[in-house]
């Protein structure tokens, strides 16, 4: 086998892998249940207009796709995972709009150069592991003078505390794959897109998570819905003590994290919002 097929089979195993994490459990419901707001957040950024074609990255089951049509714009949802899109068919549906849903890799998208006025993902693209691969794909598919618009989990906030909290119970990444929360670090987008972009601005806000009465309550519902965590438990097996260290380890960062001061569990998630204008 030559380097270069060694090298192809090896990046269509890390995406069959991520493919089969994001389907495992119920993201659609957790997306629904937690972050459904953030989708209309970055779409009203972006300024979608009636009539713009829009590309939604990593869509999952399309909260920022299905505000975009509910925009009047004409929206494709792509992600990696088509088993999420079952979910997405349906909240279109009860919200009276149609997209176009497609099976595509964000750092090899299938779309002509250009062919979208608007480019966004909200809390997708940011889990595809060859950053610079995927910030390309971003642009050259956007049109110049289109926009582009992102929103990520940052580093210091409560999931990408989570997500660095589950790394030592999950496997190594493999050789160039570099951590999702980076998108989060405005300084780390701003050279991905670079020169390539004008009228860059990012700020950060927060989504308030108060569904669960407590820090128990918040791991389990992560362990039996959330793709990366169940990855985790998947990894530690049934190695007891090291199932008890990673409760825990939930466990704490929830109480840590606690901003609640009736009795139940509220947690602030902070993202950054970042949209840009292709040159």
């Amino acid at each position: 086998m030559t380097e270069v097929s060694g090298a192809v089979e090896a990046d269509r195993a890390l995406k069959a892998k991520h493919r089969s994490m994001w389907a495992s459990g119920d993201y659609p419901e957790l997306a629904h249940d937690l972050i459904w707001s953030l989708g209309p957040i970055l779409v009203d950024a972006v300024g979608i207009r009636p009539g713009d074609r829009v590309l939604d990255v990593a869509a999952g089951s399309g909260n920022a796709a299905i505000p975009a049509a509910l925009a009047g714009a004409t929206v494709v949802a792509s992600d990696l995972t088509p088993e999420l899109f079952e979910a997405g068919r349906r909240l279109a549906e009860e919200r009276g709009v149609e997209l176009e849903w497609r099976e595509a890799d964000a750092e090899a998208l299938p779309f002509a150069d250009g062919e979208f006025d608007v480019v966004l993902s909200s809390i997708g693209v940011m889990f595809a592991p060859h950053h610079r691969a995927a910030a390309d794909e971003l642009v050259r598919v956007c049109r110049p003078g289109g926009r582009i618009g992102l929103l990520s989990w940052t580093p210091q906030g409560y999931v990408g505390q989570m997500l660095a909290t589950m790394r030592p119970y999950v496997a190594a990444p493999p050789p160039g794959a570099q951590p999702p929360p980076l998108w989060g670090d405005e300084a780390h987008v701003r050279e991905l897109l670079g020169d390539r972009v004008t009228d860059v601005t990012a700020t950060t806000g927060s989504v308030t998570v108060d569904t669960f009465a407590t820090p128990e309550e918040f791991r389990a519902y992560f362990a039996s819905h959330y793709g990366p965590t169940i990855a985790a438990y998947r990894n530690v097996g049934e190695n007891a003590e090291r199932v008890a260290a990673l409760d825990a380890d939930l466990i704490a960062l929830a109480e840590r994290h606690d901003r609640g001061s009736d009795g139940g569990l509220v947690l602030e998630w902070e993202y950054l919002l970042l949209t840009a204008q292709r040159r």
